[in-house]
């Protein structure tokens, strides 16, 4: 009798649970139909206030190229600055700025004659060089501004600057020779220059002396 008391209560706990699965079950249906009704009647109520919804139309935009805009040489534009900024005149008296001595030398205000001196002996080696014989006024001017220019780029202090001796001038006079001393006047770069000793290029040379940089 014990043993089929404890079978039968055992049968009616597994009942028990069943019921209760079943009654979870049912009311978990029922919350999910209540919650579809009310989405529905949310979408309804909401579909009468607007009234009818259609979908906008997809703009079809045709794909332009943008043109991209031209590259700005800046480093010729502050190239050329630097050319006008750099440029020298023709018409530039440099006769009074002279030292009155056999090679008409020059030094910059705050050089001692003793630097002019030194230069004419020699103290300086030269660095380098340019040869302007035989080219026009015009040409001339440019590629002396432009030697000088890189002569300070690269630190050099002295240079010569070959212009001839005017032989082949009219009136065998030396035209270049006096604008080149003109134009290196007007530099800010040179401190001074003088006429080449007989070996470095004598009447047709100058030894010019650059600020360093």
């Amino acid at each position: 009798m014990n043993h089929r008391a404890r079978s039968l209560q055992d049968l009616g706990g597994i009942r028990q649970v069943l019921s209760d699965a079943a009654r979870d079950k049912a009311l978990r249906e029922a919350q999910a139909k209540e919650k579809a009704a009310r989405e529905k009647r949310e979408r309804e109520l909401f579909a009468a206030t607007v009234g009818p919804v259609s979908p906008l139309r997809i703009a079809i935009r045709a794909a332009l190229a943008t043109p991209r805009p031209h590259p700005v040489p800046r480093q010729r534009e502050r190239d050329d600055a630097m050319v006008l900024h750099e440029a020298i005149s023709d018409e530039f008296d440099v006769e009074s700025l002279l030292d009155t001595d056999d090679a008409l030398s020059y030094r910059r205000p705050g050089i001692g004659p003793e630097v002019v001196r030194k230069l004419r002996r020699g103290a300086w080696s030269i660095q380098a060089q340019i040869d302007l014989h035989g080219l026009r006024r015009d040409e001339a001017r440019e590629h002396l501004a432009a030697f000088i220019r890189e002569a300070e780029k690269r630190g050099l202090r002295c240079v010569r600057v070959i212009h001839g001796k005017g032989h082949g001038s009219p009136g065998k006079q030396g035209v270049l020779k006096a604008k080149v001393k003109s134009w290196l006047v007007q530099k800010n770069q040179v401190l001074a220059f003088t006429q080449a000793r007989g070996q470095d290029g004598g009447h047709g040379a100058l030894i010019v002396l650059l600020r360093p940089s």
